[in-house]
């Protein structure tokens, strides 16, 4: 074993690896990494010197962690190509657009400032999934690196690029009026463009970079950037507000009157708008989404069909992929769009350009538009702490004790759960599309809790009352993150 090599196994998540820098791994330690992805890029592609492209966000600590990533792939014989600072999709789309074998992108997304992590990927489009994973981390903990020797180029321009691919295939007519928010974060010298050259008036708010983050994290999910962007979209009299988080593969929609609309709500709206000259498409969405998609007319209407799959964003990503469905839509703002739309993978800023094609398309104003879904009262995603070595097995036992419940025909609220879906934790429902869910988180050590109700916000309320009386009986969960 190296001398003080630093490297905690708990950072190889589901599908992400995320650690605080220098408290749960050091340059040595992602130097290990590089070695560990390097050897398994290499095992999966039976290439002696593939091609990996690599890119890093905007945090001032990330560049020397590529640095060290890239020592570690260039020592088991990958050849590195550095497109520099970069959005996670363009680095997914680097691989198409330069027929490259792998990507590794340096971010830890929209974690806190002292966080780092690697996505990657070795499959076109695809990220890391638990498989994956445990390969990686076996091989990396274990040091069975292959030893060899790899070049490394820098890429120049390849901003433009990518910039150049949406602008050009996705022109509107309307001048929609955007406010588009991305909290410092490395979007702002990608999201402002984009959609200026597809037609939009952009009004930007904190698009400069800066990796202290001064008045938030990067996080569509994040209220305090929520309300920022409500305010703009009111003083500028907007017709749309876009947040997007450090990394650009999510975005958060604010509506002309300043609310929030839940990502899953924008995702069905998009659904319904590709359905029209898709037919027969298949949707993909994950269990903490609304479960309008089940029942929705319009897409019952034009033949399509919703499969509820595991959240995370490389589990839906494969679920897009295997399935060959047009598009997969996460409750957390990530949205992946299929051929002809996209390639597959996650991207924020093509995800905000579909709902401007939506609000072209149509001559109502976004608040209108979303009236004309069913309203549903829906908890915000909460994150009740729990040990990562005790999460999964805490969600098992409320599982069984769930699944009990629905076989004795206990009633909550006066109601018996009709239908459980197990997938990723447990989702129970009613006949009245009511729903709950519980299941651990797969970056955190949390449980994730949700519910919905079509019927009354006190049905919700009743849902959650009931979860967190089965959590507080297991003695093993704390504190909410937030809480209704």
């Amino acid at each position: 074993m190296t001398t003080n090599l630093k490297i905690d196994p708990y950072g190889f998540r589901e599908y992400d690896a995320r650690w605080l820098y220098e408290k749960d791994i050091n340059q040595l330690g992602i130097e290990n990494l590089g070695r560990g992805l390097g050897t398994q890029i290499i095992k999966h592609t039976k290439k002696t010197n593939p091609r990996v492209i690599v890119g890093h966000d905007y945090r001032s600590y990330s560049e020397e962690i590529k640095s060290a990533l890239k020592k570690g792939l260039l020592s088991t014989g990958c050849n590195v190509e550095d497109i520099g600072l970069s959005l996670s999709p363009t680095v997914y789309f680097a691989q198409f657009n330069l027929d490259a074998d792998a990507v590794a992108m340096v971010t830890a997304s929209h974690n806190e400032n002292g966080w780092t992590g690697v996505k990657m990927g070795i499959k076109k489009g695809l990220t890391h999934a638990p498989e994956e994973m445990k390969e990686l981390k076996e091989i990396t903990l274990n040091e069975n690196f292959i030893k060899g020797e790899g070049n490394e180029k820098h890429i120049d321009g390849f901003q433009q690029i990518y910039k150049n691919d949406l602008i050009n295939k996705n022109k509107i007519t309307k001048k929609i009026k955007a406010v588009v928010a991305c909290g410092n974060g490395t979007a702002g010298i990608f999201a402002p463009e984009i959609l200026r050259g597809i037609g939009c008036e952009v009004i930007e708010l904190d698009c400069d970079l800066d990796w202290t983050f001064p008045k938030y994290n990067p996080n569509p999910e994040d209220l305090e950037m929520l309300h920022a962007i409500a305010k703009a979209v009111k003083d500028n009299n907007a017709d749309i507000g876009f947040g997007f988080d450090g990394d650009g593969d999510r975005v958060g929609v604010i509506d002309n009157t300043g609310d929030e609309i839940f990502s899953d709500k924008i995702g069905l709206l998009i659904a319904r708008n590709l359905s029209k000259t898709h037919k027969n498409s298949k949707f993909i969405v994950d269990v903490k989404s609304t479960g309008l998609y089940a029942t929705d007319k319009v897409l019952s209407d034009n033949n399509c069909e919703t499969i509820y799959w595991k959240t995370g964003h490389s589990h839906i990503k494969r679920k897009v992929n295997t399935e060959k469905a047009l598009a997969g839509f996460e409750k957390s703002g990530h949205f992946f769009f299929n051929q002809p739309l996209g390639f597959g993978y996650d991207d924020g800023i093509n995800s905000a350009i579909h709902v401007c094609h939506l609000l072209d398309n149509q001559n109502k104003s976004m608040n209108e538009i979303i009236k004309e879904l069913p309203n549903t009262f829906q908890t915000p995603t909460m994150a009740p702490f729990c040990k990562d070595e005790e999460k999964y097995q805490v969600v098992e036992d409320l599982v069984k004790q769930v699944n009990a419940i629905k076989d004795n025909k206990t009633k909550i609220d006066d109601q018996e759960i009709s239908e459980v879906l197990t997938v990723n934790g447990i989702r129970f429902s009613f006949k009245d599309g009511s729903w709950g869910l519980i299941r651990a988180s797969s970056n955190k050590p949390s449980l994730v809790i949700v519910t919905e109700s079509p019927t009354s916000d006190e049905r919700k309320k009743k849902i959650f009352d009931f979860i967190d009386d089965l959590l507080q009986k297991t003695g093993k969960v704390g504190e909410y993150d937030q809480k209704i």
